[in-house]
């Protein structure tokens, strides 16, 4: 089977565990106004690859996830827009005892075929990019309504997951949000680690290059200070 990809990273450090070969999926539903891949949005962007041609690359790098204890992070754009392709490679990755990680902004309809996709998936990264339902649609375009059903179908299905959300100043960095955030965490047993990631500025000269306006121009990324004492409060 064949999927758009946007790109990959053979080296990465900061999409779970260990050292990932991480795979970005091209198109995505969301419109998040501090996007850093902006180029990931069209569906038919990117370039096609098959799931055999992806698993050749990864099987490449076995021998640095076996020492760290990493493995493959699919992420995107939106890796679930893509579902039938990405079941089919984590079911090739897992007959070869590499480890599967799924990076979503959990907006897909619950199915069979994602059920599937769970069985053969080890960790999910769960983005919430606002706890409060207003708020995601002014920063993405959609609500959060389906984005908080995913983590309890994660939970029903004793899925371990993370929870990750962008610390954005004047957005998202509020005490009131961050407890929010917490209490509804709270509720759940697999749930492994919360990661309140800064916001940075490093993909905005895509904005530009594609014609989008940047609303964020003159947002800084929060201290370390700020973020400490928000994990303190987490």
């Amino acid at each position: 089977m064949d999927g758009r990809i946007h790109s990959f990273e053979t080296f990465g450090t900061v999409d779970g565990p260990g050292i990932r070969f991480v795979v970005f999926m091209q198109g995505c539903n969301f419109r998040c106004v501090y996007c850093h891949n902006p180029d990931t949005w069209l569906a038919d962007g990117g370039k096609t690859c098959s799931s055999d041609e992806v698993l050749a690359m990864v099987e490449r790098y076995k021998p640095y996830f076996e020492s760290s204890g990493g493995g493959i992070t699919v992420s995107g754009g939106e890796p679930l827009l893509q579902l039938p392709f990405v079941t089919e490679l984590f079911i090739k990755c897992r007959e070869k005892g590499i480890h599967t990680c799924l990076d979503t902004n959990g907006s897909a309809e619950k199915t069979e075929e994602l059920d599937l996709l769970m069985q053969n998936t080890d960790l999910v990264l769960l983005d919430i990019k606002h706890i409060i339902n207003e708020s995601h649609l002014q920063l993405t375009g959609h609500g959060n309504l389906q984005v908080l059903s995913f983590a309890r179908y994660l939970e029903k299905k004793k899925m371990t997951f993370w929870i990750r959300t962008v610390v954005i100043p004047g957005l998202t960095d509020s005490v009131a949000h961050i407890k929010t955030l917490k209490h509804f965490c709270s509720t759940f047993r697999y749930l492994e680690k919360i990661e309140l990631l800064p916001f940075h500025k490093m993909g905005e000269y895509k904005w530009s290059e594609l014609n989008i306006p940047y609303t964020l121009k003159n947002t800084l990324p929060p201290s370390e200070e700020h973020m400490n004492s928000l994990y303190e409060k987490l």
